[in-house]
């Protein structure tokens, strides 16, 4: 199934973090884990439309590594995969 984003929403697939703390400690797969702030770009929408009917089109484009809010995106899952859904607006920053 493919997804295609609508409006000025973004398709994005997140990064799992380390499993590991700072102090080296290994975490199992049953702890506890915070949810991703940082995805890549799977599938952009065609941009926000202004009252006049002109679009803006987004910033960011397929490929692209993100930095989001955590509790911003939606969370999907099509299939095996789980995906997010955010506005333009949840996304902080590009990481490059």
């Amino acid at each position: 199934m493919k997804i295609k984003p609508l409006s000025d929403h973004i398709l994005i697939e997140p990064i799992s973090q380390e499993e590991k703390t700072k102090s080296g400690i290994l975490l199992p797969e049953t702890a506890e884990k915070e949810r991703p702030e940082q995805g890549k770009v799977i599938a952009v929408g065609s941009g926000r439309r202004l009252p006049s009917g002109r679009r803006i089109p987004l910033e960011v484009k397929k490929g692209d590594t993100v930095l989001f809010t955590k509790y911003g995106p939606n969370e999907i899952k099509v299939g095996d995969k789980e995906y997010l859904i955010a506005k333009e607006e949840d996304i902080l920053a590009i990481l490059e």
